[in-house]
Formats: structure tokens, sequence, C-alpha cells
């Protein structure tokens, strides 16, 4: 356990972790004693205040006082709300250590979540991100748990672009949790961050996209992090409001101007945001090179649905031989 407003290393942390808020008072102080315990201890935990009320206010400024030093409370100038973008980028600014974590005020870390991946980052020095398997969390209020590995491909390193050739919403694959991800500082700093200018839903999906495209990465098959499933969540509520299509070509169109700046651009990358922005630029082009797959997908469950009849016919005529 840690002792109470002493750093653990004179130098400086190693990790500098950091949990956004808007209010969310009901699960902030877990979100935060699970970083406290952490098996890893050369850490410093940044609370920022995006403009919550004064009850998750209070949490986090009772927290830095218990560990001054240690736990650090930061609000934007005014207590101004200027979303989880810029939130994200005021802790990256005051960090001091080679390597960023955060945590969503929402979710909490597996006690060995630092550990296993900072070791993960010291194994293998080409990586500039580590991201392990999530815990989509619903038994905190009696519900089933799912184990979701992130990424196409788990416990060996990624070079670009495959990660966000791959992961959604490029790809198929589940998509990392800002949750769960561990950085060096230096890469994201010489990114520039995060884009301020989305503030809510996919804002992890731009970050994302600009480390899977400049540095290998790693998904590693061990759940470190519970995402916790509930109905205020900012992916639900996007979904609720009927925005995640707006947002998802938001992110798009993002991209697009994004890889205008990259030199020597995959051509995978350029294509696969092709196909992805033809359903908004282009829909009947889209709809008519959709429908040979559509028909394919069909026969093909028309198939397995008629060896399935067989198979049980088979059966039922062998029963009745014998």
């Amino acid at each position: 356990m840690l002792e109470k407003g002493k750093l653990q290393d004179a130098v400086g942390p190693r990790v500098s972790a950091t949990i956004i808020f808007l209010d969310g008072e009901a699960f902030l102080a877990e979100a935060i004693e699970s970083v406290v315990a952490q098996t890893y201890s050369n850490w410093e935990l940044f609370l920022v205040d995006d403009g919550s009320g004064p009850a998750a206010t209070a949490i986090a400024k009772e927290y830095a006082a218990r560990y001054p030093g240690r736990i650090i409370y930061l609000e934007h100038p005014n207590h101004a709300n200027r979303g989880r973008s810029a939130a994200r980028n005021l802790g990256i600014r005051h960090a001091r250590g080679e390597l960023l974590a955060f945590l969503d005020a929402d979710d909490v870390w597996l006690s060995s979540k630092l550990a296993d991946h900072v070791a993960l980052l010291d194994a293998n020095p080409e990586v500039g991100m580590v991201c392990g398997t999530t815990i989509y969390w619903r038994s905190w209020s009696n519900g089933p748990d799912d184990v979701v590995p992130t990424g196409h491909r788990q416990d060996v390193v990624i070079y670009p672009p495959d990660a966000a050739l791959e992961s959604f919403p490029l790809g198929t694959a589940p998509p990392a949790s800002m949750s769960d991800i561990v950085l060096r500082t230096e890469l994201v700093r010489r990114l520039g961050g995060l884009e301020d200018r989305f503030t809510g839903h996919y804002e992890s999906r731009v970050f994302l996209s600009k480390i899977f495209l400049s540095t290998p990465v790693y998904f590693c098959s061990t759940a470190s992090n519970k995402y916790r499933q509930h109905p205020a969540s900012c992916v639900q509520t996007a979904i609720r409001e009927g925005k995640d299509l707006q947002n998802r070509l938001g992110f798009l169109e993002w991209l697009e101007q994004y890889l205008k700046t990259i030199d020597n651009v995959d051509p995978r990358v350029a294509a696969s945001l092709h196909r992805n922005l033809r359903p908004y630029r282009s829909p009947r082009i889209h709809y008519l090179l959709s429908v040979p797959a559509k028909v394919r997908n069909k026969f093909r469950r028309l198939i397995a649905r008629a060896g399935r009849l067989l198979a049980r016919a088979g059966r039922w005529i062998l029963m009745r031989a014998l």
C-alpha cells in the first residue's frame, strides 16, 4: 500500500496517469482506488475536473489532499467544461513520467495493470503503446461480464498501419479502450496529443488512429481493466441520441485531412478510408457494390441451414432404422 503523501521515487514518477471526470461522483472514488491499489508504485495521478458539480469536485480534492504531490487535482480556467480531449491534454501537459496512462472515471484497473504493461514496454523498446484485454463489466449491477481481447492479434508486435486498418472504426476488430492503454510520453507529445475539437464520443478513435499510424503497438491477451457498462456512458449516450453515424463521419473526415499531413501514406489506409466514406458520399454506389456480398452471405446462410436440416434428417432415418 502507498504511504500517504510520499512519492515513491526521488527523481519523479515513471508513469503519469490521468483520470478525467465530468461529475460521475457515483464511480469516481472506485476508479481512484484502483490506481492506489496498483502493485506497481512508481506513478503520479492527475484528476482532471472538466467542469463538474460540487460532489465530484469534492471527492477529487479530498484524494489530492490525502496524497499531496502524488495525486494532483487539475481544472480548466474558470472551472470550464472543455470536453474529453482537452481534459486529457491538460493531464499530458503536467505529466512528469516517461509513460502515460489513462483511466475513465467510471472504469477500474486490475491491480497488476501497470506492472504488466510497463514490463511489456521495457521488453519491447520499439513499441509505443501497450493495451490489454478488456472486461466489459456488467457484474457491478448483477449482469454478465464479457472478456473481449483488443485488436485483431494479441501478444505480438503490430507494425503500422495494421492496427489502424483492422481495428474499429476502419476495421472490425474490437477497439482499444482509453482506460487500458499505456504509451510513451515523448510519442504522444510529438504527435500533438489529442484533438481538442473532439469533445466526446470518438475522441479516443481519433487519438488512437494517430498512434496506430505512427508506431508499433502491442495488444496483450491478459485482462487489465473493467469497462463499466451503463446507460449514462459516453458511447451509450451517443447511440441513444442518434449521433453515432454522425460522429463516425466526423472521424472519417478528420482522418481524410490528417492523412494529407503524413508522408508516404500506406495505400491500404487510403483505400480503407475511401470504402468507409462511400456510404456517406456515394450511397447508391455503395448499395450496388454491397449487393453481391449480401447475396453471397444469404446464400451461405441457406447452405448452412440446409446442412443442418440434412444432418437432422439423417439422424432421424438412422434412429428409425435401429
